[in-house]
């Protein structure tokens, strides 16, 4: 069995770095598209609007039930699979089948990180005090206000640390999108380990890139709690 080589690992490290852009942006991007859709979600189910209640909590129990990467190979095979069909039998014109490998993690990681986060988000906003709605119809506020200038804010603070969480678990997640062809940080430690067949230096070099960059993301997010926290406290002060 071949030896460990630190002096390789060292060597390609900059390699598998050219994978983190594409890992930061699935992350990102499907992490602030799935705070839209939770939001949706989690107020629907609040609510209870008729029909979309019942989808909301159906489709959550369905993400949450199922693991990702079945997702990832649901959306990639049944993506173009979909628009073909809408295509012929209802005229549409969806340019579906050309989405990119990495437009399709896109969207998978949306649809998964969505339902996450609007367990997260119904979870901080039933927290909040129902008295605080109340009084902001008494002095004429509609729905929306009151849930953006009162409930929001509180549920923000309450909902930050999960959220963290979900954003680190979507990095971490992303290690999984080579599976359909994208080029990340996994694909990339695969690529470079083909070279010389050192696969375990470059499993090395990618778990030191995920972890820390999931260590700042942590330090981030605890920075955010405090400093809205201090905020907090002088708005109420």
């Amino acid at each position: 069995m071949a030896e460990f080589s630190l002096a390789f690992a060292i060597e390609k490290f900059p390699e598998v770095l050219k994978g983190v852009p594409s890992m930061l942006i699935v992350a990102v991007i499907s992490m602030l598209l799935g705070t839209i859709i939770g939001l949706i979600i989690a107020l629907c189910r609040i609510y209870k609007v008729p029909v979309l209640d019942r989808l909301g909590a159906l489709y959550v129990s369905f993400i949450r039930g199922t693991p990702l990467l079945v997702q990832l190979y649901v959306v990639f095979y049944g993506t173009p699979l979909l628009a073909d069909t809408l295509n012929r039998e209802w005229g549409w014109h969806l340019p579906l089948q050309e989405m990119s490998p990495l437009a399709i993690a896109l969207l998978a990681f949306t649809i998964n990180s969505a339902a996450y986060q609007s367990e997260v988000i119904r979870g901080a906003l039933l927290t909040t005090d129902s008295g605080q709605m109340e009084a902001a119809y008494s002095i004429g506020m509609t729905t929306s206000q009151g849930l953006i200038r009162i409930v929001a804010p509180q549920a923000f603070a309450v909902a930050l640390p999960n959220l963290g969480n979900i954003f680190i678990n979507l990095i971490k997640g992303t290690s999984l999108a080579f599976a359909i062809k994208v080029i990340e940080v996994m694909a990339q430690a695969k690529i470079v380990a083909g070279d010389g067949y050192r696969y375990l230096e470059m499993y090395f070099d990618a778990s030191i890139i995920y972890w820390v960059i999931c260590w700042i993301c942590e330090r981030l997010f605890v920075w955010l709690e405090t400093r809205y926290s201090r905020h907090e406290k002088r708005m109420a002060a």
